[in-house]
C-alpha cells in the first residue's frame, strides 16, 4: 500500500511505533536489542490494554528470546485490537478509517478506489464498494531490527559460559522466530555468519508449498557487492533476502557506517543497473538446497525478485521521487523527521523540545559510542551532559547496567565495555602512568571519558515518554540524522505523510540543499576527519587515495542531476554550487596531506 516506511530509531524511540503506526497500513521497525526495554515496554501495554502479564524474569530458562517473542506478540495483539477497530468504523465521517485511507498514497490503487467511493451517490452499489474497500485493508508490518555486531557471548549467574545459541543475536532472532508475527526481520551492521547460519533452524524463514514465508529476511547493505555476497550466502542454505536496504553511510541517524568515499548515487546506479544478477545468482542455489531437504519449491516463488529500498536523508517528496524513478527504488525509508511527530516515536518533552530548536551546528558525527563506529549525536543532549558532570566531579563512566556494547579485554579476560567505569578508571590509571607530557596525557584521557552507555541512555526517552521511569533518574541519548535541522516544529502523522507524498505545500524551506549536495558535504568533512587521524604510513595513503579518487568521480556523476527537470520540491539547483565547493575543498585537503598539485 505505503512506499514510504519508518525505520528503526535507536533501541527506544521507535521501539512501539508499530503499535501506533500498523493499524494504518505503515510498516516501521522496532530494535530487539535491548530484552531488558522490551520487558518493561511489554508491561506498561499490557497494562495499558488489559492484557495478561507474566513478568519474565532476567535468569529464567532463555529469559531474552522468551522476553522478545512474548513482546513481539504483544505488539501484533495490541495492532490487531486497534486495526480491527479501525476496520469496523463507518465510512464518510471524520474518524481513524478516514485518516487511514487519506494517508496512502495518490497512486495506490485502493486510494484510487476509495476516492471514487467517495463519489457515489447512497445505496447499495456504494454499499458494496464501502465492504470491498475495508477487506482490502491491510496493516503495516511489524518489522524488528538486529545489529548484528552485537552478540555478547552471555552467561548464567554464577558466571558460566552458556552455549553459542544464547549469544545476543541469536537469542534475538529466536525471539522474533518464535513469535507470531508474519513480517520482517532486517539484519544490519555488518555480517554475522554464524547467525544466519543459525537461521536454518527455523522453517518459518523457508517458502510453504503456496510459497508464502512467514518470516521474511531483510539485509541492510552498504553496496551492490556486500548484497551479493550476503545473499549468495544465505541462498546456499535456502534462505532467501525479501528486500536489501541501502542507507547513505553518512547522511543517516545512528551509528555512521561510512562507505569508501563511494557516494549514495553511484552505489544506487550500480545496484539498478545489476539488480537482475543478484535474483539470477540466489534462485538456482535456494532451489538445490530444496531439492536437498527434499521440499518443493513453489513455481509461483520463480519469479521473485528481492526489494531494493533506500534510507538516509530524505526530506522532500522530490526527492524520493528522484529515487524511485532515477533508481527503479521500490520504497523510501524515512526516520529522523518522525522524531518530530509525537504520534509515531518515543521522544520525551526535554529532547524533543533540543531537536525542535537544532540547527545544523548541533548536529555532529562524534566519538561516543563503544563499539568505535562514528555515532550521530545532539550537541547538548541529556545524555551528553550528564556524561560530562561525571567527568567533572571525578566520576567518570557508567555502572555498565546492561552489558549490550561489551567488547574490550585489555584488562580483563571477559569483555568490559569501554563505557564503564570498571574500564575507564583502569585506563585513566595506565595513561597517567605511561604518558608524561600533560597535554598528550589530556588529550588520551579525553578520549577515554567521552564513551557514553548508549545502551541505557538510547532507551531512556521512551521509558520517561511512557511514563515508566522519572526523567532526574534516565539521561537521554538521541541519534539524528542532520536532516532533523530542516523540520522545526512538531508535526502530525496525516501532515508528514501528506509532506512525503506531495499532497501539500512542503514542508522544508526551498533552501534545503539536495540530499545527493549534502551528502557530498558529509563524506568531504570525514575525508577531513581521515586525514587528521592517519599517519599517513603506506597502507592508509592507499586507503586515502582511494577515498578521494572515488569521491572525485562520485562527484562528476552527481553532476548529471544537475541537468535533469526537477521534481516537485527537489532543490537540483542546489547540486552543482556545492559540489563546485566541496571539490575545492576537497583537493585543498587532498594537495595539503600529500603535497599534489590542486586541480579544481
Amino acid at each position: 500500500m505505503h512506499t514510504i516506511h519508518i525505520p528503526v530509531m535507536g533501541t527506544g524511540f521507535s521501539i512501539d511505533t508499530p503499535i501506533r503506526v500498523a493499524p494504518f497500513g505503515i510498516s516501521s521497525v522496532m530494535s530487539i536489542m535491548d530484552d531488558m526495554l522490551v520487558e518493561k515496554i511489554r508491561k506498561h501495554y499490557c497494562e495499558k490494554f488489559n492484557l495478561a502479564f507474566a513478568p519474565i524474569t532476567r535468569w529464567s530458562e532463555d529469559a531474552r528470546a522468551k522476553r522478545i517473542t512474548a513482546y513481539i506478540n504483544t505488539v501484533q495483539e495490541i495492532v490487531q485490537i486497534k486495526f480491527k477497530k479501525i476496520k469496523s468504523l463507518p465510512f464518510f465521517e471524520a474518524n481513524d478509517k478516514e485518516k487511514y485511507f487519506i494517508m496512502l498514497p495518490d497512486e495506490s490503487p485502493l486510494k484510487i478506489a476509495y476516492n471514487r467511493l467517495l463519489e457515489m451517490a447512497p445505496g447499495e452499489k456504494r454499499k458494496k464498494a464501502e465492504k470491498s474497500l475495508t477487506e482490502q485493508m491491510v496493516k503495516g508490518s511489524i518489522d524488528a531490527n538486529i545489529m548484528v555486531k552485537l552478540d555478547r557471548v552471555n552467561r548464567d549467574r554464577k558466571g558460566n559460559e552458556l552455549p553459542a545459541e544464547y549469544s545476543d543475536s541469536k537469542a534475538a532472532l529466536r525471539g522474533f522466530a518464535n513469535s507470531i508475527v508474519e513480517s520482517s526481520i532486517i539484519f544490519s551492521a555488518g555480517i554475522n555468519q554464524s547467525l544466519y547460519s543459525y537461521m536454518s533452524a527455523f522453517k518459518d524463514f523457508y517458502r510453504d508449498k503456496t510459497g508464502k514465508m512467514k518470516k521474511k529476511i531483510i539485509i541492510k547493505v552498504s553496496d551492490f557487492r556486500s548484497a551479493l555476497i550476503q545473499g549468495k550466502f544465505l541462498a546456499k542454505k535456502g534462505l532467501e533476502v525479501y528486500e536489501f536496504r541501502i542507507e547513505s553511510g553518512l547522511n543517516c541517524g545512528g551509528h555512521a557506517f561510512a562507505s569508501n568515499g563511494q557516494l549514495l548515487p553511484v552505489l544506487l546506479k550500480e545496484i539498478h543497473e545489476k539488480r537482475d544478477q543478484l535474483a539470477a545468482s540466489f534462485k538456482p542455489l535456494i532451489q538445490k538446497y530444496y531439492e536437498k531437504m527434499g521440499w518443493e519449491y513453489p513455481d509461483a516463488s520463480a519469479n521473485h525478485t528481492p526489494l531494493i529500498t533506500v534510507q538516509g536523508g530524505v526530506g522532500t517528496p522530490g526527492e524520493v521521487k528522484r529515487l524511485q524513478k532515477d533508481f527503479n527504488i521500490d520504497k523510501i525509508g524515512i526516520a529522523t523527521p518522525f522524531l518530530l511527530v509525537p504520534e509515531v516515536t518515543c521522544v520525551e518533552s526535554t529532547t524533543f523540545n533540543k531537536l525542535k530548536e537544532a540547527d545544523e551546528s548541533d548536529l555532529y558525527l562524534s566519538e561516543v559510542s563503544p563499539l568505535g563506529v562514528p555515532f550521530n549525536n545532539l550537541r547538548h543532549s541529556v545524555s551528553e551532559e550528564h556524561t560530562t558532570n561525571q567527568v567533572e566531579i571525578g566520576d567518570p563512566g557508567s555502572p555498565c547496567p546492561k552489558g549490550f556494547l561489551v567488547s574490550n579485554t585489555e584488562f580483563s579476560e571477559v569483555p568490559i565495555c569501554t563505557a564503564s567505569k570498571e574500564y575507564q578508571q583502569q585506563k585513566l590509571s595506565e595513561l597517567s602512568a605511561t604518558i608524561a607530557d600533560g597535554t598528550e596525557l589530556a588529550l588520551e584521557q579525553a578520549k577515554v571519558v567521552k564513551k557514553t552507555c548508549l545502551c541505557d541512555h538510547l532507551g531512556n526517552g521512551a521509558l520517561i515518554n511512557l511514563g515508566i521511569k522519572k526523567e532526574e533518574k534516565a539521561p537521554q541519548a538521541v541519534c539524528p540524522g542532520q536532516n532533523i535541522s530542516w523540520f522545526n516544529r512538531e508535526y502530525s502523522l496525516m501532515e508528514m505523510m501528506a509532506h512525503f507524498y506531495n499532497k501539500q505545500k512542503s514542508l522544508v524551506s526551498k533552501d534545503r540543499p539536495h540530499m545527493f549536495a549534502k551528502e557530498i558535504q558529509m563524506y568531504v568533512d570525514y575525508f577531513d576527519r581521515l586525514i587528521k587521524k592517519s599517519d599517513l604510513n603506506e597502507r592508509t595513503t592507499k586507503t586515502l587515495n582511494e577515498f578521494y579518487e572515488n569521491m572525485k568521480s562520485g562527484m562528476e556523476y552527481c553532476r548529471t542531476f544537475s541537468q535533469k527537470q526537477p521534481f516537485t520540491s527537489e532543490n537540483i539547483d542546489s547540486i552543482n554550487p556545492w559540489i563546485d565547493e566541496q571539490s575545492i575543498r576537497l583537493e585543498e585537503m587532498y594537495e595539503n596531506a600529500f603535497g599534489e598539485p590542486v586541480l579544481v
